[in-house]
């Protein structure tokens, strides 16, 4: 029997991407591998959004081509953004590469398997605006915890951002077949749900006439077994008043924001093509504090944008000390060809990265007093493990998204278990995250 590894880089939704091909590959029959090391076939999910992104994947087919060249390997196919955005240069410049397959063909990957097993060497690419194909996922978050993808593509064309070449125009899923995907995830076991897209405050737009994110999050809320829901990735336009209110009033939507600005100069955020300006920015924040005072708000920051200067910077940095806003992604500007700021004129990839690393210093100031704010209080926690090497349990809270905010650790007597929610009463610091112990049993 064949067997397949599937390895996946980049975001959520591609993440999302990978569970579903590692599940039709499983329906069509073959063995699904751990680690590449045990497969025959090696599919590797790529992103390209910025220069570092690609370099991750190259890295990864580089290690897997040489995997393949010494024996341990038969094939190997690209899928995903790489795929879409360099197909040509890919198949010139990498003989390693046994197949692509591009983010408008994910349903095809069974059919590359076999291909590329009879020595062919397909390039599989679909149409990147078409419906959203509804198919099955393997998850591989957890335990208890699971990305919902509700729209695929993005029409918000910002200047710096390639990926509405990747993934085409924004598509809604129907909101029936959300809703029905997320009560099969909770059957299954599901406790915390986070809703995913590239822009999860446009959902509706195209399907029903007008933006409905509030009113899935309030269907979604309905769904016996669910505890918490979390949504990534606002767009600060898109969080409207109906929307802060229903994350006020619903229970089960955590009290937590994701909002990219990624700046809060109104000449580099319109240059950009950004829908806000920095006025506007700076009072979405107000109001989401005042009427939510225990929100946690995340965003991402780009430094080295055109236009920015001394002045522009140093507004950036003063609005960041005074927002105190608890999670940030710092990331310096990555001209990305075929996107219009890739010609307009910036500072030096030197000057960007040196003022990243001011940015991210303010930030680490902001997060110690957060942390600080957060000694001697209770938090709910759904544990995700236990780690040997500290002797230490770990897990969430309302205020930790996976992968990008850290963890909670925490001690505690008698049986416990992953994916159970706990009330851990937090003590200090560790390593940058928070840890406590627990002080009650167990609860849903």
């Amino acid at each position: 029997m064949t067997k397949v590894c599937f390895i996946s880089l980049g975001c959520a939704k591609n993440l999302i991407d990978a569970e579903q091909m590692v599940a039709l590959t499983d329906d069509a029959g073959f063995a699904i591998a751990e680690y590449p090391e045990e497969a025959d076939v090696a599919v590797v999910n790529t992103c390209a959004f910025i220069e570092s992104a690609k370099s991750e994947a190259i890295e990864n087919i580089l290690a897997l081509g040489k995997l393949k060249e010494e024996g341990g390997l038969k094939k190997l196919i690209v899928t995903g953004c790489l795929a879409q955005r360099y197909r040509e240069e890919l198949f010139r410049e990498m003989p390693e590469i046994d197949a692509l397959v591009g983010t408008g063909s994910c349903g095809e990957i069974v059919n590359a398997i076999r291909r590329v097993m009879q020595d062919e060497r397909p390039a599989c690419f679909g149409d990147i605006d078409a419906l959203i194909a509804e198919e099955g996922r393997v998850i591989s978050t957890g335990p208890a915890w699971a990305y919902i993808k509700i729209a695929e593509g993005c029409s918000n064309r910002c200047a710096y951002c390639v990926i509405p070449s990747l993934r085409g125009k924004f598509r809604s899923r129907p909101m029936e077949n959300i809703l029905s995907e997320a009560e099969a995830l909770a059957a299954s076991g599901t406790k915390e749900l986070i809703v995913v897209a590239q822009d999860p405050t446009a959902y509706g737009a195209d399907l029903y006439g007008g933006r409905k994110l509030a009113e899935l999050l309030r269907k979604l809320c309905r769904i016996d077994g669910l505890a918490w829901i979390r949504v990534h990735y606002m767009y600060p336009d898109g969080v409207t008043d109906e929307l802060i209110d229903t994350v006020a009033a619903e229970e089960k939507i955590l009290n937590y924001f994701d909002i990219p600005i990624q700046h809060i100069d109104d000449g580099i955020l319109k240059a950009m093509r950004r829908r806000t300006t920095g006025a506007e920015i700076r009072a979405l924040i107000r109001k989401v504090r005042e009427r939510i005072p225990d929100a946690v708000l995340r965003t991402s920051v780009i430094t080295g944008l055109p236009g920015e200067g001394e002045a522009e910077f140093e507004e950036l940095c003063a609005f960041l000390r005074e927002a105190r806003i608890e999670r940030a992604g710092v990331f310096p500007f990555s001209p990305e060809e075929g996107t219009p700021a890739y010609d307009m004129p910036h500072p030096s990839a030197e000057t960007a990265e040196r003022r990243a690393e001011l940015v991210r210093d303010i930030q680490d100031e902001v997060m110690a007093a957060f942390n600080r704010s957060r000694n001697g209080t209770v938090v709910r926690v759904l544990c995700e493990g236990y780690d040997e090497e500290e002797g230490l349990w770990f897990g969430r809270s309302y205020a930790e998204a996976p992968d990008v905010d850290g963890a909670v650790r925490f001690s505690g007597e008698g049986h416990i278990e992953a994916g159970t929610f706990y009330d851990v009463l937090l003590r200090g610091e560790l390593d940058g995250d928070m840890a406590g112990e627990i002080v009650t049993t167990a609860r849903d």
